[in-house]
């Protein structure tokens, strides 16, 4: 009797030309595949890299979805089902909008996949396939997952297949961050053993942690930053900028391997300072001359668009990336995704400006600000990237700190995607 098939899908929004090599693979589908039973034989695509092969040979078809991706993975699950073929849609945007996934699907995963994957997979083959598959939003401080299946990636061509977490979780319910309501509203940590003993079995030495914050718990961080000491690593990730107020903290990182780490600041203005739930005595720019000058690269997340900025708020924070000096920043345009707060205010009243999930991607206004023109919003966002990225404000920066080629590197990779306002 033949193995059963499943394909895995990672959906493409555009097609990204030389720019896919410096791509990461789909956690999501490491993470499905390692719950998949040993007896299923599983083919991933990433249609980043390669087309969707409609006309294979597979029992079941599972996708994943982030909004931006929604569109797409209701294409090609509708595809597969117009062909009698099995789709299970999962991810964060079914997560939050099962109802809507689950017209495009003959089942939902809701949340972690982890808990209830092998279970949807057992119903599929004895022809019980439920509609709504849910894990229960965790609680605790454990996190409990396998390692992710690196095979899966074999043949295709990214910046590393070396990813993993450490963590899942956060206690700050951001309005704009849907971490909380799906995934726990604590910190909850691998122990540092079995992370120590994963990043063991890498052969390469560039390393990414897609933890929503690494250093959430710095206490519960220390052990694997320590463990990682000598390991010869190197490694990147993100975090909250607070854990540099441990000194310690900041040491451990620099010894561990980090080469960079990204840290939301996002927004130097009003009640969104920081960290709406986490003050510091101390300032941002002490904070991130500590981290910088360890030789860490420090990328700084900046957010236009919440409900205090005016058109003003593009040039104070040009200024105030002067001042703080991170080795390089970063712009977003403030996302009401559904499922968060945020979503559901501008929803309610009646700010959105439509619900084309693939414009949910940051780089495009889908509201109406409260004190400028969605239009004001766009170009203000253009010409703060443009002005942070012109070669006196590089050059500042990167004479600012240790390791100037490395920071002058990043600082170029990150101008090469900018072009000039019209």
């Amino acid at each position: 009797m033949s193995r059963p098939r499943l394909l895995l899908v990672y959906p493409a929004t555009h097609k990204l030309g030389w720019v896919k090599r410096f791509q990461l693979p789909s956690l999501a589908l490491k993470q499905v595949a390692a719950a998949t039973p040993t007896d299923w034989e599983i083919v991933l695509v990433d249609e980043v890299h390669e087309d969707v092969p409609f006309d294979g040979n597979f029992d079941l078809v599972g996708i994943t979805a982030m909004t931006h991706q929604a569109a797409r993975a209701y294409e090609i699950s509708d595809r597969f089902r117009s062909q009698g073929k099995t789709v299970v849609l999962g991810g964060i945007h079914p997560t939050v909008l099962p109802e809507e996934a689950g017209r495009h699907a003959d089942a939902v995963v809701i949340g972690e996949a982890e808990p209830v994957w092998a279970g949807l997979l057992g119903d599929f083959l004895a022809g019980k396939l439920q509609p709504v598959y849910r894990a229960a939003i965790p609680d605790g401080g454990q996190l409990s997952i396998p390692w992710g299946r690196r095979d899966i990636f074999s043949g295709k061509q990214y910046l590393t297949t070396q990813t993993l977490q450490a963590s899942r979780g956060c206690p700050y319910d951001c309005p704009f961050c849907i971490t909380t309501n799906y995934f726990g509203k604590s910190f909850r940590y691998r122990e540092p053993e079995d992370v120590l003993a994963e990043l063991a079995t890498f052969s390469g030495k560039l390393t990414v942690f897609l933890d929503d914050n690494i250093l959430g718990d710095a206490a519960r961080a220390k052990p694997i930053l320590a463990g990682m000491r000598g390991m010869g690593l190197k490694w990147g990730g993100q975090a909250n900028l607070r854990f540099a107020e441990d000194p310690e903290a900041v040491r451990l990182l620099a010894d561990s391997g980090c080469i960079g780490i990204f840290v939301g600041i996002e927004s130097m203005a009003g009640e969104h300072a920081n960290h709406p739930k986490t003050g510091s005595r101390y300032s941002q720019a002490e904070l991130i001359k500590r981290i910088r000058d360890t030789g860490v690269v420090v990328e700084a997340s900046m957010i236009f668009g919440f409900d205090d900025h005016d058109e003003g708020v593009f040039e104070r924070t040009v200024r105030f990336l002067e001042e703080c000096k991170p080795s390089l920043p970063t712009f977003h345009i403030l996302t009401p995704y559904p499922g968060t707060a945020l979503f559901d205010q501008f929803d309610g009243e009646g700010r959105l400006l439509h619900k084309d999930w693939s414009r949910y991607d940051h780089g495009q206004v889908v509201f109406k600000p409260k004190l400028m023109t969605p239009e004001q919003l766009y170009q203000g966002w253009q010409q703060a990237r443009w002005e942070a990225y012109r070669w006196p404000k590089i050059i500042d920066r990167v004479m600012q700190s240790p390791g100037k080629p490395v920071h002058l590197l990043y600082n170029l990779l990150r101008r090469g995607g900018i072009s000039r306002p019209q």
